[in-house]
């Protein structure tokens, strides 16, 4: 079972960056964290050269309030990373797989919520696919 989806994306990489973001709000995601991991590891190690890295850590407010109302330690897993990152020919974009997420959780409520995620997920990667 794979934890992740995934998608190669023609563009620069803030323009992935702005279109992702784009993508996940048309599905009611905000974006909560910014990680920038290459100015991170920069800053911290003085690797100045690592690829562009970031993880955009995207909450629909609704759901996760339905998710934290069905099970209240959910919020270890909380919000769902969308990694943003470079490679040498394209930019990818990784979404974490709820379903695969939310099946360490033992409880069958949580099941119509990853779906509904996931759906919405395969959606923004769909979008992108099309731009």
């Amino acid at each position: 079972m794979t934890y992740y989806d995934k998608l190669h994306v023609e563009g620069e990489f803030e323009e992935v960056i702005g279109k992702t973001t784009d993508a996940l709000s048309d599905e009611g995601f905000g974006i909560l964290s910014d990680i920038d991991v290459s100015n991170a590891f920069e800053k911290k190690l003085g690797i100045e050269d690592y690829p562009e890295y970031r993880i955009l850590g995207a909450c629909n407010p609704p759901l996760a309030k339905q998710g934290l109302d069905t099970e209240r330690d959910l919020g270890v897993l909380l919000p769902c990373n969308v990694v943003i990152y470079e490679t040498d020919d394209s930019v990818v974009v990784s979404a974490v797989d709820p379903e695969a997420m939310l099946s360490v959780v033992d409880n069958p409520e949580m099941e119509d919520i990853a779906s509904d995620v996931r759906t919405r997920f395969d959606r923004v990667l769909e979008t992108l696919a099309d731009k």
